[in-house]
């Protein structure tokens, strides 16, 4: 005999959010006990010298004190300058100060797929045709090599 159960799927709330990402975490770390005990964060802006931003990473540590780095952007005109080398770097050292040993990201083959390579990532997997034409790549790296 199917049991069924009655259900609704609606918008989510702040408070659902709370509970979806608490819901997660609760079974997480039932499994894998955490290494930290919150997601820290490691977020760093890049200013010219009239302290105009032109760059800045999003990135942070998770229960298992892995990097996670969101978001890395340079300005254009700033580009091929060394500035996004500069704050990956910085991330990761004080990722490695924080006990991290891995970092991991993606990008898209039109962002920086080359400068990712060229900071010593690995491409672990893609998706191929997405966005239609492109592909996404995801990467890793081990910090303490």
């Amino acid at each position: 005999m199917e049991i069924k159960t009655e259900f609704t799927i609606e918008p989510c709330k702040k408070e659902n959010i709370k509970k979806i990402v608490d819901g997660i975490n609760e079974y997480n770390l039932s499994k894998v006990s955490a290494i930290a005990d919150i997601w820290t964060r490691l977020e760093y802006v890049a200013k010219d010298k009239n302290g105009i931003e032109i760059g800045g990473i999003l990135a942070g540590l998770g229960y298992w004190n892995g990097l996670e780095i969101n978001i890395l952007w340079v300005k254009e005109s700033h580009r091929k300058k060394g500035i996004g080398t500069r704050m990956l770097k910085h991330v990761e050292k004080v990722a490695i100060e924080k006990g991290a040993e891995i970092s991991m990201l993606d990008t898209f083959d039109f962002q920086a797929e080359e400068f990712y390579l060229k900071n010593g990532y690995e491409p672990i997997g893609e998706i191929k045709n997405f966005p239609k034409g492109h592909r996404r790549i995801y990467f890793s790296k081990k910090l303490n090599e």
